[in-house]
């Protein structure tokens, strides 16, 4: 029996946004996607109300993260799981907000991070954009549980002109 983490994705809410992330190492000066440097990236597919997604076994990543952002944006409702490898394991339920719901195979939810897994000494926890922003929140809670390295600089992606704000959407 294979034990390759399957992802069953269900849509209950419009989503603009939707992206998930193999997380290999952190770029703390970042935030959103960034805060991942450059993750491995299954392809899901935003308009598809339910997909099945199967992630590779070679090489696994820190973390896996899966991001949803609504359409119309409200911060509130945005759809957040981290989870990582747990070969027999299942589990199902809602991504943080019941819009986005989620059936985990070989793998289980990693809970106990937010706003407070940003060190209190970290000048970045200040900044609106990137204490609220649950990407960067989980980077630094595996970078003090599980020593995630520093993405390469090669691997951060450069900011354009006018970036570096939290996303929103008109």
């Amino acid at each position: 029996m294979s034990q390759r983490i399957k992802v069953e994705i269900e849509s209950r809410t419009r989503y603009h946004i939707m992206w998930l992330a193999g997380v290999r190492h952190v770029a703390l000066d970042q935030h959103c996607l960034r805060s991942f440097g450059q993750p491995d990236r299954p392809r899901v597919d935003v308009r598809r109300r339910r997909q099945i997604v199967e992630l590779p076994e070679q090489k696994p990543p820190l973390a896996w993260y899966l991001c949803a952002l609504p359409n119309p944006w409200k911060w509130s409702d945005n759809a957040h799981l981290a989870f990582e490898d747990a070969p027999g394991e299942q589990w199902e339920g809602p991504a943080l907000v019941s819009g986005l719901y989620v059936r985990l195979e070989n793998a289980r939810p990693i809970a106990g991070w937010g706003e407070h897994s940003i060190p209190d000494a970290e000048p970045r926890r200040r900044s609106y954009r990137f204490r609220t922003c649950r990407n960067y929140q989980f980077a630094w809670w595996l970078r003090t549980e599980r020593n995630a390295p520093d993405a390469p600089p090669e691997l951060v992606p450069p900011k354009r002109p006018g970036e570096g704000e939290q996303m929103s959407l008109m």
